[in-house]
């Protein structure tokens, strides 16, 4: 039994990080069973979640996790595409985890306000005296890696541009299909989804969630995902109702 560990659910979302929800998709893609867990991003191989004990072996990262569940399962996630369509999947996923996910991240960690409500929950665990010290060791850390990613050195405004234009590419990539590539989810869906929802949901307030929930296709794309690999969880991303011209 494969034993995965995240942070679980919360922020109106089946699991708070989009790359634990990549691996749990992933892993029901693959038809595996695996069992959840919350766990210190510490415990993993690579200091941070997702890991996976699979059988006594930790497996960091949720591409490298992918790349394990294929390897040693015999599974392929983008089985019944094209090589053309396998580098055109992976270049979307890695357009996605660039901008769009690390916008819709920044928005959750340094946005005060958002950060107070989301991310500092996960160190109510601590004792009181220590949290402070060391919550702003951690929100430090983030920080410096926004600024190494390049996205920390950016405005709020440019930051809600750059997930613009990404969703603006997702829109098209989608057009009328049911999934990324067609008629079936692949492995990109996982990471697309994830993020998605992750920016849809009503949590947070920020321009990026605007942004995309202003975009029907999108909405319908993140419900279709939602249905097939969460139908349990009560997704409600509050989309506004459109007002048409008389």
């Amino acid at each position: 039994m494969i034993i995965l560990s995240g942070t679980g659910a919360n922020f109106g979302l089946p699991e708070a990080s989009p790359y634990v929800t990549k691996t749990e998709v992933h892993l029901q893609m693959a038809g595996l069973d695996f069992e959840r867990r919350r766990a210190n991003p510490a415990e993993g191989p690579k200091g941070q979640v997702p890991f996976i004990d699979d059988g006594g072996q930790l497996v960091g990262d949720s591409t490298f996790i992918r790349m394990h569940v294929e390897r040693e399962y015999g599974v392929d996630l983008d089985a019944g595409l094209s090589p053309l369509e396998r580098a055109q999947a992976l270049a979307i996923e890695v357009m996605v985890d660039r901008e769009l996910t690390q916008a819709m991240t920044y928005f959750r960690w340094m946005v005060p306000e958002n950060f107070a409500k989301g991310p500092a929950k996960f160190f109510e665990f601590m004792p009181e005296d220590q949290r402070e010290a060391y919550q702003a060791n951690v929100l430090a850390h983030v920080k410096a890696n926004f600024m190494a990613r390049g996205m920390g050195r950016h405005s709020l405004a440019e930051i809600a541009m750059l997930a613009g234009r990404t969703l603006d590419a997702l829109e098209l990539f989608i057009g009328d299909k049911p999934y990324l590539m067609g008629d079936e989810p692949c492995g990109a869906d996982a990471m697309v989804f994830a993020t998605l929802a992750g920016a849809m949901t009503p949590f947070f307030d920020t321009p990026v969630r605007e942004d995309a929930i202003r975009r029907p296709r999108l909405v319908a794309y993140v419900s279709r995902m939602m249905n097939e690999f969460y139908p349990d969880f009560a997704w409600d991303a509050e989309i506004p109702v459109r007002k048409h011209a008389a």
